[in-house]
């Protein structure tokens, strides 16, 4: 007829049991973005931006690891055209480009005394 002592604190603490059973794979989510996502999303972004600012004389790496020279970029499409040798010349489509290189300055001017 009278509910025992541990029904009676099961009842009263269920709902702050349950939060604490969520709270570990809260925790987890929280981390997992912040470490994976996040990160990810911002590299994509990078990537997408330097697509879009590809213009000629720029030097690439494709996803393949030709390197090239971009001769022409076609404005309403996704191929851009490299020249991996002289006088050779291949179209690629732009999202396999993975890298642009930077122009390495030369190290040729004297040395202040």
């Amino acid at each position: 007829m009278f509910i025992s002592p541990a029904y009676a604190q099961d009842a009263a603490g269920g709902a702050a049991g349950m939060v604490m059973q969520l709270a570990p794979l809260i925790l987890i989510f929280v981390v997992f973005y912040f470490l994976l996502i996040r990160p990810q999303q911002k590299r994509a972004k990078e990537h997408r931006l330097m697509l879009g600012a590809l213009k000629r004389n720029d030097r690439v790496v494709t996803a393949g690891g030709i390197l090239g020279t971009v001769t022409k970029v076609k404005e309403n499409s996704e191929e851009v055209e490299l020249e991996i040798a002289p006088n050779v010349r291949v179209t690629v489509v732009r999202s396999t480009i993975s890298t642009l290189l930077k122009p390495v300055a030369a190290n040729d001017v004297k040395p202040a005394a």
